[in-house]
């Protein structure tokens, strides 16, 4: 009969899917065993002509059988997540190095703070106000997932503003387009969790921020990386980018003024990736949440000023902004995005579900600091002079690096051949400096990175460091 046919399929099913999950685990160990090896040899977790020789055998394999490869591939991304997640423990990055130093520092050791990008100046004096008066106010209620009118209505502003001249209007951007978030990270998270689907990728420029790959890992997004070299001044290429997209492909992030590099892109190389992003119809994430830290800077050498992606009016662009750096509010935990009220839609609905509001007394803190213009401008310049100081003495001390354009980071090497800045940093931790290792931000073990704080400490710190850099290679 029908239904005993029903069954024999469903018997069939059962015995592939269980032996489907015997050969997931038999491929899990194999990773495992591969990651082991790789971080005796001090090799990167993601091997990305590995991954595309398997991946057009897929593809061909697909043809052979009548498959669609595009469901192939999702699974073959699936396999390519679970292989990183088994493979990536142990791996130094800031914040491990960070809370190392959190550790010593309560057993009374002094630790000179390199390692961490967190500006060492108080907020601006309007957020002491701010938090006063609060409580009379009475904000403080559940809220809209959005953000408060008040806070909106100000960014709006504060962003027409900084467009202004740029061919983009003011009516292009409308209170529709904008919410707030607890943290630009918060943004990011959102961004990539609501537009994103398990087996889709997004494409990430290293040396980067760890968190757009945790969020795609998390979310069970592929990563494709596309790796850049000091060489290059950090730059991709355009073939670079168009190789990296198949039909998969759904967004490209963008960190500009760059952490850990300080840098951003040439005009024609900003305008082409925007054009790659229209033509594949991608999402374009950008993390601007240093471009205060761009706008007062020296126009570098090589003649190029910042340019937020906002001003390409580009309907998949989501931008994301923060208080943290700019206005030194990082533990308030406040920033925003700006995109289009459909992509805005998405992304408050999962704030909605996962936090309900923005806490209201932190937004009405935000609303009184965005209004302190001088003290963002003055910040920056203070960031501004110490990157200027820590150029000089990482010249002098000859470490190779690009020198920044902006953000509050310097990315570095040394002259030393096959040197390890991971054990570096842990050897230098225990003489009072932390330092970022560059493996935390991509294949980058030589490299590390060092924050802009203020001066009498920037200059022990990268005393130290050199004394530790002479004794290590004597």
């Amino acid at each position: 009969s029908k239904m005993s046919d029903i069954e024999e399929h469903r018997k069939k099913i059962e015995e592939i899917t269980l032996e489907m999950i015997k050969l997931l685990k038999t491929r899990t160990d194999i990773a495992k065993q591969i990651g082991d090896t790789k971080a005796n040899l001090g090799m990167t977790v993601t091997d990305e002509e590995r991954e595309d020789t398997l991946r057009n055998q897929v593809t061909k394999l697909c043809k052979e059988i009548d498959l669609d490869q595009s469901t192939a591939l999702k699974f073959l991304n699936f396999l390519f997540n679970e292989s990183v997640k088994v493979q990536s423990d142990g791996k130094q990055t800031h914040l491990s190095v960070f809370l190392k130093a959190k550790e010593l520092e309560e057993q009374g050791k002094e630790i000179i703070h390199l390692e961490v990008g967190e500006p060492d100046f108080k907020p601006p004096k309007e957020v002491k106000t701010a938090l006063e008066e609060v409580y009379d106010k009475g904000y403080g209620k559940y809220g809209s997932p959005k953000g408060i009118t008040e806070l909106l209505d100000e960014i709006l502003l504060h962003e027409g503003e900084s467009l202004i001249g740029t061919g983009f209007t003011s009516e292009d951007l409308e209170v529709e387009n904008i919410m707030v978030c607890p943290g630009a990270r918060f943004a990011v998270y959102l961004a990539i969790s609501t537009l994103l689907n398990p087996g889709d990728e997004i494409i990430v420029i290293e040396p980067s921020w760890p968190a757009y790959k945790d969020c795609a890992l998390n979310a069970g997004i592929k990563v494709r990386t596309i790796k850049t070299t000091l060489e290059t001044k950090w730059e991709p290429s355009i073939d670079q980018i168009n190789n990296a997209i198949n039909e998969n492909t759904k967004m490209i992030v963008l960190n500009y003024p760059n952490n850990p590099t300080g840098k951003y892109f040439p005009e024609k190389i900003q305008d082409s990736i925007i054009e790659i992003a229209k033509k594949h119809d991608l999402y374009v994430l950008s993390d601007e949440i240093y471009a205060e830290f761009a706008e007062h800077t020296n126009i570098p050498t090589s003649g190029v000023s910042f340019k937020s992606v906002l001003e390409y009016n580009y309907k998949k662009s989501i931008i994301t902004k923060s208080f943290s750096k700019s206005y030194a509010m990082t533990g308030y935990r406040i920033g925003y995005a700006v995109a289009d009220p459909s992509i805005i839609d998405k992304m408050s609905k999962l704030q909605a579900l996962s936090l309900t509001n923005v806490s209201e007394p932190i937004q009405y803190v935000a609303l009184q600091a965005l209004k302190s213009e001088e003290a963002v401008a003055e910040n920056s310049k203070i960031i501004k002079s110490r990157l200027d100081v820590l150029v000089k003495i990482a010249k002098d001390i000859g470490l190779e690096f690009i020198e920044p354009d902006g953000a509050m980071y310097l990315f570095a090497k040394t002259k030393y051949k096959d040197f390890d800045a991971t054990k570096f940093s842990e050897k230098l931790l225990n003489h009072g400096v932390a330092i970022a290792p560059g493996e935390g931000f991509g294949d980058y073990k030589e490299f590390f990175r060092i924050t802009a704080v203020d001066e009498s400490r920037l200059i022990e710190g990268m005393r130290i460091l050199d004394s530790m850099l002479k004794e290590k290679n004597d």
